[in-house]
């Protein structure tokens, strides 16, 4: 059970130093779910809000950090 424990520590860390990021760093992150091609309507009763550029972006991002990390690990 070692090898699991290990995989939640590194986890854990990881989640950590995103949300410190966030908490750091969030207010100069506002463009992000606000791209051209990001959905949103706003009705009197609904709001919807789908933000397919936003998703294609992160999505490229974390293919290309997967891409590296597997080339250099």
């Amino acid at each position: 059970m070692q090898p699991v424990g290990k995989y939640l520590v590194i986890i854990g860390v990881g989640i950590i130093v995103i949300g410190l990021l966030l908490w750091f760093a969030g207010d100069k992150l506002n463009w992000f779910g606000n791209l051209p091609g990001d959905v949103r309507v706003e009705k009197k009763n609904v709001k919807i809000f789908v933000p397919f550029t936003t998703m294609l972006l992160l999505s490229a991002v974390l293919s290309l950090l997967f891409w590296l990390f597997r080339k250099f690990f």
